[in-house]
């Protein structure tokens, strides 16, 4: 179905605005998916935050154009899906863990900070654990030195309290005599 100049015109707007928002743009071959298969992408993407939109690759070039990811313009040619998310690595993640089970769908690359990705910048960028995950785990590095100083003063308060009760049941005697 063919749209008109307004119409056209809210879909760059749309783009571009997702566009300025976003962090990751994953470019993605859609050929011989069927409806079900790409309902599920959909929702799963959802889930994670990521937009994804299939565009008429025109409007696509017209909408980044000027943004960070203009720089993969030129690899917007044949049926496409496009993702974009404002995690770094949330439409990566997404749209390589479909294609692992899916090979219909087939990563064409992406833009990430500026940056043309290939096939293999998109798989290794999705293997970067997601942003809860690095927060969990600065904060597990933060937390283990003040539990092995909490284990040690533990250990010594314990190792004290020891030694102390014997001086203590000695000290009333001391006094009585």
């Amino acid at each position: 179905m063919s749209l008109n100049r307004s119409e056209k015109q809210a879909v760059i707007d749309e783009v571009t605005g997702l566009a300025a928002k976003a962090q990751t743009l994953v470019i993605a071959e859609y050929r011989g998916i069927t409806v079900a298969d790409m309902t599920k992408l959909r929702s799963q993407a959802r889930d994670k935050g990521v937009n994804l939109s299939v565009l008429k690759n025109t409007l696509a070039r017209r909408a980044v154009a000027g943004s960070a990811f203009e720089v993969v313009s030129d690899q917007m040619t044949g049926p496409l899906i496009y993702g974009f998310s404002i995690d770094a690595v949330a439409a990566a993640k997404v749209v390589a863990d479909f294609a692992k089970t899916n090979d219909k769908l087939v990563i064409r690359g992406g833009a990430f900070g500026g940056k043309t990705l290939d096939v293999n910048g998109v798989k290794q960028l999705a293997n970067i654990p997601s942003k809860e995950v690095l927060l969990a785990q600065v904060c597990g590095l933060l937390m283990s030195p003040i539990s092995r100083t909490a284990v040690v003063l533990g250990a010594l308060a314990a190792k004290k309290g020891g030694g102390d009760a014997p001086v203590a049941e000695a000290a009333p005697e001391a006094v009585a005599a």
